[in-house]
């Protein structure tokens, strides 16, 4: 059995970069985390009253216990508190998710928007064109601005 203190020694140190990307990815997951209950709230309602409704079948409820599970899957997916492992280990848990978690697939797509940065690609011409965007925009204000101005 681990101690706090063998999960201490296995932590890494975490530099200013990697903070501030476990901050954005956390961002992510509370916005995904409020849409999935988002979501759940009507859902939920309109299944429970299914499962209340079919109480005479053999098993009752089963649709809504059903949603519960599938709620329990997204929740382990969306991993909401993953990054407090990279300080302080992983936590102990018999619980394991075969599926790959949202913190592996922001992982391969962080990579992916990397690279394609590095190689001058798709992520380079996105940038250049929201710089040329927001110069418009600013370029737009500063008329109306002047417009108003000599009114």
């Amino acid at each position: 059995m681990q101690t706090d203190t063998d999960t201490k020694e296995q932590a890494v140190e975490v530099d200013r970069w990697t903070l501030i990307r476990d901050i954005a990815v956390f961002q992510v997951k509370l916005v995904v985390d409020g849409l999935r209950d988002l979501v759940l709230v009507p859902v939920s309602l309109v299944v429970g009253i299914i499962s209340l409704l079919k109480t005479g079948k053999n098993r009752p409820g089963l649709e809504f216990y059903d949603l519960l599970r599938t709620g329990r899957r997204s929740e382990h997916w969306i991993n909401l508190f993953g990054a407090a492992e990279r300080l302080h280990g992983p936590a102990a848990t018999d619980d394991t998710f075969a599926a790959e978690d949202i913190d592996k697939i922001m992982l391969r797509v962080e990579s992916f928007v990397v690279e394609e940065y590095q190689k001058g690609g798709i992520t380079t011409q996105a940038k250049d064109r929201f710089d040329k965007a927001l110069d418009k925009l600013g370029n737009l204000a500063n008329r109306k601005q002047d417009t108003n101005q000599t009114r």
